[in-house]
């Protein structure tokens, strides 16, 4: 069985506010065995090796030749942009709020 990747954009991290993580392409490949308990120490173990590997690309472009030229199957996921809503100090105090908010 030929081994799947991944290739997308990690969403923005929720604990910090930048974006320095979220900029690159991920090629990672696709889990074909389920983990399993060790039954002797309760840890969690797989005999899939490939899914330790996680490569970084500055473009999709980049990610898609590596997969084509080493022969990788891969399912691509586009990035979603994130709408950015202007906000204000003055729209907590704004006449028809949905949410009738009283101070």
């Amino acid at each position: 069985m030929a081994a799947i990747a991944r290739i997308y954009k990690p969403a923005k991290s929720a604990m910090q506010s930048g974006t320095a993580t979220s900029r690159d392409w991920v090629l990672e490949f696709v889990r074909e065995q389920p983990r399993v308990i060790e039954p002797l120490m309760g840890w969690t173990s797989s005999a899939d090796t490939k899914q330790q590997v996680r490569m970084s690309f500055a473009t999709k472009e980049e990610a898609i030749a590596f997969a084509t030229s080493q022969g990788i199957a891969f399912r691509l996921e586009e990035a979603r942009q994130g709408e950015i809503r202007p906000k204000s100090y003055a729209e907590n105090f704004k006449f028809g709020r949905p949410d009738r908010w009283t101070h």
